[in-house]
């Protein structure tokens, strides 16, 4: 029994694979000294190991120890069935079979035990991975933390000055409004003051006018007073000289001495007497036309020289015909004209003169002369980009529709806006010149109308429709507006009503109307051109279409000829294409020129230059020349 147990020890914990050693039983015949000590040899050997490998292997020594307490308890089955007197053959081997059942089940779990060992080491060497990646993080969280402390003390310091920052804005907003709230005030006080000395000019001009008239009539009365007292001094001359008494006729005429009609001199004195007074009364008489004349031109001057008008008002805008307008055959000058894209062109009344406007917040004006452009000047002002350009009759303004949901107005000698009109809530797409002295139309993206005046700068009447307002045109007492509902819709100015309707067919993109105001085009987004007579009113229309052309926006301007006879528009592959109005097919085109969609068209007043602009920033000026 005592060999088992050492052999069974030697064979679990010898972990290396080393063999045991002298697994056998001593020889017989040996003495008790030597089974003594190779006992305890193996069991100082035993000790050793578990001494240098206690750390390495302490779930090894746990397995082996229920491994000696499964061999005790087989020792004590053995030992408990050997006592037992032998019934046969058989319980001694399933007794024998049971051992070596153990000794493979103490195999097996040594086996086991290896394969924890190795399981334990890999399972130290991800834990120390473990624990230096825990150590990198811990380091990097402390990294974090004291950034997220300076980020805290950054906020802070921050959020400091954006209070500073706010208890300032609030002082200037309130300054501000205090500001506008004076302004408000000043400027009810200067129209009152407006008011009072208009007032007051007009009391003046009825004074002189009374005044004056009160003169004419007493000038008047003193020519007729005068007249007729040398008409009767004149009688009272003439008739002594004239007239003889009965009684006294034999004596004048006897009496030579004391007669004055005798005298050659008495004679032409007389005569001489009798002819001025006549020449008196016909030089003062007041049916006389010169002094009609005299007396109508003296109130003529008078009520010019007290006339409260402006000198605008009494300017008479230049009516200016074209016979004929020239088809553009050829590009005259090919140029980049803004930094960005360009969304407007426009000629001045005089036609020397051109307006573009884009994308880049400038209008730039050019100087036409001998078939070239020249940079004349730059028109800032707009905080965002241009969409619509018109000159007014004289020439001598422009008005303009920005992105920046105002128009602005400029004096053609200014760089800056005189007037600024805000009011509406989307980008401004068209600004118009009324029909009326000192009143501009806008229509903008959020569906409304504007009118207003330009002294006051003041909106005076507003119509909603709440669809696009893509262009609008102003005729005498009714403006024309279309929008993206495919709608055009005729308003009459005086009583703020829309009147008529027009469909058109698809979304209209700009209107224009002829010199005369008799025709009106309307170009759609269904890639054709609409001309309406106004003169019937009626929703009759003819329709122009080419190949090839595509409107190539939702803001695509295309325009009539100043004779009528034409009609011009740009198209989305980079083309001008020319229409006539008489046979309603496609006179020309004219590619090659731009690369990329045509945004707008002009031609001048003068029908001899046409320009067309795209979205590549270019400019092109054309002609038959």
């Amino acid at each position: 029994m005592a060999a088992v147990t050492a052999n069974a020890r030697g064979v679990v914990t010898d972990p290396a694979g080393v063999s045991p050693r002298d697994s056998r039983p001593p020889a017989p015949g040996a003495g008790g000294r030597s089974a003594e000590s190779w006992k305890g040899h193996i069991i100082r050997e035993l000790k050793h190991r578990d001494l240098s490998q206690h750390a390495m292997f302490q779930d090894l020594i746990r397995f082996y120890t229920q491994l000696l307490e499964k061999t005790s308890l087989t020792k004590g089955l053995l030992s408990s069935s050997a006592r037992r007197p032998p019934a046969g053959s058989a319980p001694l081997s399933s007794l024998l079979q049971q051992s070596i059942q153990l000794k493979k089940t103490t195999g097996e779990l040594a086996y086991q035990v290896v394969e924890l060992q190795q399981q334990i080491k890999i399972k130290d060497s991800v834990l120390e991975e473990q624990h230096a990646r825990l150590l990198q993080e811990r380091r990097c969280l402390s990294r974090v933390s004291d950034a997220h402390q300076e980020l805290g003390a950054q906020v802070e310091q921050v959020q400091g000055q954006n209070t500073a920052l706010k208890v300032e804005y609030d002082a200037l907003l309130e300054r501000q409004r205090a500001a506008e709230a004076k302004l408000r005030q000043e400027t009810v006080r200067g129209e009152e003051l407006l008011a009072k000395v208009m007032k007051r000019k007009n009391q003046a001009a009825a004074r002189m006018n009374s005044h004056n008239e009160r003169r004419s009539r007493a000038r008047e009365a003193t020519l007729q007073a005068a007249a007729r007292s040398k008409v009767n001094l004149d009688r009272s001359a003439v008739h002594p000289l004239s007239s003889t008494s009965p009684s006294s006729g034999f004596s004048n005429s006897s009496s030579a001495p004391s007669s004055r009609s005798t005298s050659p001199k008495n004679e032409k004195r007389d005569a001489s007497m009798e002819r001025k007074p006549m020449r008196l009364v016909r030089s003062a008489s007041v049916t006389s036309p010169r002094i009609l004349t005299s007396i109508k031109e003296l109130f003529d001057r008078k009520r010019r020289g007290h006339s409260v008008c402006s000198q605008e008002e009494d300017l008479v805008s230049p009516v200016r015909i074209c016979v004929s307008a020239r088809v553009p055959a050829r590009a005259l000058q090919v140029l980049d004209a803004h930094e960005q894209d360009i969304n407007a062109v426009r000629f001045s009344s005089s036609s020397d003169l051109l307006a573009t406007g884009g994308t880049d917040k400038v209008i730039k004006l050019w100087e036409v002369r001998a078939g070239l452009l020249t940079h004349r000047g730059t028109l800032d002002g707009s905080t965002e980009g241009i969409t619509c350009i018109e000159f007014d009759p004289m020439g001598f303004r422009i008005l303009a529709a920005s992105y920046s949901k105002a128009a602005m107005l400029w004096q053609l000698g200014d760089s800056v806006p005189k007037v600024t009109l805000t009011g509406h809530s989307r980008k401004v797409t068209a600004a118009r010149f009324s029909s009326i002295l000192h009143q501009v139309v806008t229509g903008s993206a959020d569906g409304s109308i504007r009118l207003w005046d330009l002294r006051r700068a003041a909106c005076l009447q507003s119509r909603n429709v709440a669809k696009y307002c893509s262009d609008l045109v102003c005729s005498e007492n009714c403006i024309i507006s279309g929008h993206y509902d495919g709608q055009i819709r005729v308003w009459d100015s005086r009583a703020a009503s829309c009147v008529q309707v027009l469909p058109a067919q698809g979304k209209v993109t700009s209107l224009d109307l002829s010199s005369d105001h008799r025709q009106l085009l309307s170009c759609c987004r269904d890639d054709c051109l609409q001309l309406f007579d106004l003169r019937r009113w009626s929703n009759e229309r003819v329709t122009f279409r080419a190949d090839g052309f595509k409107c190539g926006s939702d803001s695509t301007k295309a325009v009539i000829s100043p004779d009528c006879c034409y009609l011009a528009a740009g198209s989305a592959d980079g083309a001008v294409y020319i229409w006539n109005v008489l046979t309603g097919k496609l006179e020309t085109r004219l590619p090659d020129k731009h690369s990329s969609s045509i945004s707008a068209v002009s031609w001048s007043l003068s029908g001899e230059y046409f320009v067309s602009v795209d979205k590549s920033k270019r400019a092109v000026l054309w002609s038959d020349m």
